[in-house]
């Protein structure tokens, strides 16, 4: 037989080399990427009554409406916050409104129209216009979107009335009672 002067023993140093070249292209390849962690802060969503709800001078046994649409009568809220998000709104309303030492109370009630949402920035309960959602049910006003094109400042306003029911022996005097809205961002 022909040889070339390779033994076997001679192979096993180039078949290691060549299986470790081979090898180690693909345990050393490797890829980088970069991602990012991100927030946006949205503005602080800021709730403001400006005017209570107001029922003027009330007589006894007399049941008395306070308008929504009235401007010395309606309760207003503004609410402010980011353009183009959903804010949920909640209003707490009372049952009845007393006197400041507790002696007396009166009956309040709230009907499933007593309130309108406003988009236009209108000042006043008698001036809001096309941006009004109106007749809207003040136990359950669910969620609103700022919406910055009909809203320009980002906001929105609650205008809110109601009726009172003074009793025949109603004592004389200066009743209230407290109504709070509550507005969040829904995330939406």
């Amino acid at each position: 037989m022909f040889s070339i002067g390779i033994g076997r023993r001679s192979l096993w140093p180039v078949a290691l080399l060549v299986i470790v070249l081979f090898c180690s292209v693909g345990v050393n390849a490797q890829d980088v990427a970069n991602g990012q962690a991100t927030a946006t802060v949205l503005a602080v969503l800021t709730v403001v009554s400006s005017h209570d709800l107001d029922f003027g001078d009330v007589l006894q046994g007399v049941a008395t409406v306070a308008d929504k649409t009235v401007d010395a009568e309606a309760g207003v809220f503004e609410v402010t916050g980011e353009a183009g998000k959903e804010v949920a709104v909640h209003l707490q309303l009372p049952d009845y409104i007393a006197l400041a030492d507790g002696s007396d109370r009166m009956v309040i009630s709230f009907s499933s129209t007593d309130a309108d949402v406003d988009f236009t920035a209108a000042a006043a309960p008698s001036a809001h216009t096309g941006g009004a959602v109106v007749d809207q049910n003040p136990h359950n006003l669910g969620s609103i979107n700022i919406n910055n094109a009909v809203a320009p400042d980002n906001n929105f306003k609650v205008f809110l009335g109601g009726t009172v029911f003074p009793t025949v022996d109603q004592a004389a005097g200066a009743y209230s009672g407290d109504i709070i809205m509550t507005a969040a961002y829904t995330g939406s």
